[in-house]
């Protein structure tokens, strides 16, 4: 729920109250001309002054709250209603022991081509507000991390905390595939995309990659394969007793096997050498997959003016009759 006012120009009118205050406050209190007031000066009471104060307060009180429920207070929000579908996405992330090695750069400081991934999709799941959207991470294994969900918060929740190795250090391409098409299949949208991200070699699991694209595809489902990682050695870090060295190691990508999934699968393979790279490539997949999605959307108020204005009535009664009462003035 969300607070507005219909009529926000009215509460300029605040500002009036203030400098009425502010010349009450100000101005001489109405007195008589009389020759013995040291006489009368003991029957004055301490508190007079402030006692004299408090009808002036109770109008001010008044008029503050007759502005605000002028203004209409109201209690808002907003619900949604989707006419047609949108994209239906799953997204296939490697999580592999080669996702370690840190030829990739945030903020000018390397990082291990996980945390550029991490950053990179997070940024792309953000932007997919009205499409469905699941998690497959594999490695030696593949599983499901999340299903299809709107749920962003949950999503970017689940993205974050990846790590190195959750799914086993070697590569099954072929069951990420297959687990993320699964996923897919018995769902009812305009358009079905698989993103797969990997940055080795098919070496896990009983089936291949080019078998699992073509089962994808058969049901309707488009495959982007991208590969991440630089050609030649990437800079790894290890522990040894004598501290943490990097060290250069080669890791082979099987670029080959990938072209051929995306072609199988109608979709595109990128190559992406570093994070700038990697944020293009996910920026050029969001601008082709667009879909139109119709949203229709209804506000439901509830108006508070009420509860300003029996307050406002009140402190004009009590304010009328301690005036005419205990506060009247003479003459």
């Amino acid at each position: 729920m969300m607070l507005r006012f219909a009529y926000p120009v009215l509460l300029a009118l605040l500002l009036v109250v203030v400098v009425w205050l502010f010349f009450c406050l100000r101005k001489r209190p109405s007195s008589i001309t009389y020759s013995m007031t040291s006489r009368m000066a003991r029957f004055a009471g301490g508190g007079g002054r402030f006692l004299a104060k408090i009808p002036m307060a109770l109008r001010a009180g008044c008029l503050i709250l007759l502005v605000l429920a002028a203004a209409r207070p109201q209690l808002y929000n907003v619900s949604r209603e989707i006419r047609s579908p949108g994209v239906d996405i799953v997204l296939c992330l490697d999580t592999s022991g080669s996702m370690q090695a840190l030829d990739f750069k945030l903020d000018g400081k390397p990082v291990s081509r996980l945390t550029a991934v991490k950053k990179v999709v997070s940024e792309f799941i953000k932007k997919r507000e009205m499409d469905r959207i699941g998690l497959v991470v594999f490695g030696e294994e593949a599983f499901t991390q999340s299903p299809l969900t709107v749920d962003k918060g949950l999503l970017l929740g689940l993205v974050d905390k990846m790590e190195v190795g959750m799914a086993g250090d070697r590569t099954d391409i072929g069951s990420a595939i297959a687990i993320g098409g699964k996923r897919l299949k018995d769902l009812k949208a305009k358009s079905k995309l698989l993103i797969l991200l990997t940055d080795g070699v098919h070496n896990a699991g009983n089936l291949t990659p080019e078998q699992a694209a073509e089962a994808v595809r058969t049901l309707g489902i488009k495959i982007y394969a991208i590969g991440v990682g630089g050609k030649g050695p990437a800079p790894f870090r290890i522990k040894t007793p004598f501290g943490t060295r990097i060290i250069q190691q080669r890791v082979e990508l099987d670029e080959k096997t990938l072209k051929k999934v995306a072609r199988i699968g109608g979709g595109k393979y990128f190559r992406a050498a570093d994070t700038k790279q990697l944020d293009e490539i996910y920026d050029m997949i969001d601008r082709e997959e667009k879909t139109e999605v119709k949203v229709n959307e209804f506000f439901h108020f509830r108006e508070l003016y009420p509860y300003f204005l029996v307050p406002a009535l009140i402190l004009l009664v009590l304010e009328t009759f301690l005036r005419t009462t205990f506060l009247r003035k003479i003459p």
